[in-house]
């Protein structure tokens, strides 16, 4: 869920903004609905109402409304919308880029954020918003695309335009994703594993079959592909910028992937 706020984020958001203590109390307290602060880059372009957008990108939709008060806020009812149960809003075509520019949270952030979210306003204006913390510091910039859930990190201003230019063509930026969110994150370093492995950037070109354990199956054209992914704890590290605390990162590793012909049957949801 996506909730304009025009005020300035605390090291967490929703709870250290500006928004009335009841509305951020409900947008903190479901513990199945994750919450995101948006901001347009240019203030120049902020009006008097707030757009609330509610994305599923495990099927690839965003619905969006507006309020013009943050208290309406408390009448979301977010017990469907963790269900799965799209709100009776406006189902939007997208994409929308979000941008991480939380600085509050990490410095990294908003010092690798800001000017990407700069440079795609200045070609996407309309699709472009900075976002409050999604996970993942240390790879700033980040990008989250919706309604599809991408991750991208590591960005700067040229590779964020290509990255947005490609996807308007259907195609994934390999050098750059992250994963989905609506995949856990082995199944995540799976799918990409195997698209780099195939040299395939399209992003409608694999489909999940089943993950068991470590061993998780794509089919690509009239191949089912499992790859099977071993999760260790590696050394520890600086996760961010903010902090000198080390923290253990968890490594994943590619223990094998094999291909056999396609059983019968309905493939998952494209990957």
């Amino acid at each position: 869920m996506l909730v304009e706020h025009h005020g300035p984020w605390g090291a967490s958001a929703p709870r250290d903004t500006r928004l009335p203590a009841a509305v951020k109390e409900h947008l903190s307290g479901h513990p199945n609905v994750k919450v995101l602060m948006v901001r347009r880059h240019d203030r120049a372009r902020r009006g008097s109402s707030y757009a609330v957008m509610v994305g599923f990108p495990g099927r690839g939709e965003l619905f969006t409304t507006t309020v013009t008060d943050p208290a309406e806020l408390t009448a979301v009812d977010l017990d469907p919308i963790a269900r799965g149960e799209a709100p009776p809003w406006t189902l939007m075509p997208g994409p929308l880029y979000g941008v991480c520019t939380h600085g509050r949270h990490d410095t990294c952030c908003a010092e690798r954020g800001r000017p990407v979210a700069a440079a795609l306003t200045a070609v996407r204006p309309e699709a472009t918003w900075e976002i409050s913390h999604m996970g993942g510091d240390r790879f700033a910039a980040n990008l989250l695309v919706l309604p599809e859930g991408l991750y991208y990190g590591g960005l700067d201003p040229a590779s964020a335009a290509a990255v947005a230019e490609r996807h308007e063509q259907g195609r994934l930026d390999l050098a750059h994703l992250r994963g989905r969110s609506s995949y856990p994150m082995l199944v995540q370093y799976a799918e990409t594993a195997l698209r780099l492995r195939l040299d395939e950037d399209r992003a409608s070109a694999l489909r999940l079959v089943r993950r068991r354990g470590g061993e998780v199956t794509f089919r690509h054209e009239e191949t089912d592909w499992t790859v099977v992914v071993r999760r260790d704890e590696g050394a520890a590290v600086r996760l961010t910028c903010g902090t000198d605390r080390l923290s253990p990162l968890p490594v994943h590793e590619v223990v094998s992937i094999e291909g056999r012909p396609a059983l019968s049957g309905p493939p998952g949801p494209a990957a």
